[in-house]
């Protein structure tokens, strides 16, 4: 019955049917419509609408050109790049060496310093205590022998300064006539002090470790 009326007798085709062109069924018809009239899609939710701005003709843009030949270059931190002195490189190597090394107990209690507001009061306290000029100790000493010279006592007595000076220093520990020692936290080489705040514990001699020399 689907044999096609055309298709002669003779030939290759002989007793044989070709299928008919077959047209969309019904129910490829109505899924196409029912995807037509389906429910819309949702608009994506971060798009930005993308709306006019009316630019101003007063303000024109004049976009700078660094290129050869062009606008003055910015000014840049170089700090960087900059070749550094020896003694700034070495004082920085120094410090992210200690940062990195274990550090013995005897070097270590150098970082344990006063703070800023003791530190103010100490160098007020030691700035009554300076040493006598060498002007002033001659006139001292001038007036002494004249006393001395007309039979009189003098009345001018050696005054009470700041003793300095490591070997110094030292004996006054040992004799226990130090009231107190200030050292510094950054003798170099750190050797000549770093038993300096035992010796002072073993005499019981109060001692402070101050930042700066």
């Amino acid at each position: 019955e689907r044999c096609s009326q055309n298709i002669s007798d003779s030939g290759p085709l002989k007793g044989r049917c070709l299928p008919e062109e077959r047209l969309p069924s019904a129910s490829f018809a109505n899924m196409g419509k029912a995807a037509k009239g389906g429910k819309k899609l949702p608009s994506a939710p971060l798009a930005a609408k993308k709306t006019k701005v009316q630019k101003n003709p007063l303000f024109e843009k004049t976009p700078r050109n660094f290129r050869l030949g062009g606008d003055i270059q910015p000014k840049r931190d170089l700090t960087r790049f900059v070749r550094w002195p020896k003694y700034v490189r070495l004082q920085r190597m120094k410090k992210i060496m200690i940062m990195r090394l274990k550090m013995p107990p005897a070097i270590n209690q150098f970082n344990m310093t006063i703070d800023k507001n003791q530190a103010a009061t100490l160098l007020r306290l030691l700035k009554k205590y300076t040493p006598e000029t060498n002007e002033a100790k001659k006139n001292r000493l001038m007036e002494q022998a004249q006393a001395k010279k007309d039979g009189q006592e003098s009345k001018s007595k050696k005054p009470q300064v700041i003793k300095y000076g490591l070997n110094h220093v030292t004996t006054l520990i040992e004799q226990k006539a130090a009231k107190l020692v200030v050292i510094a936290h950054d003798v170099e080489p750190i050797e000549t002090v770093c038993w300096l705040p035992a010796l002072c514990r073993k005499k019981d001699v109060p001692y402070c470790i101050i930042k700066g020399k």
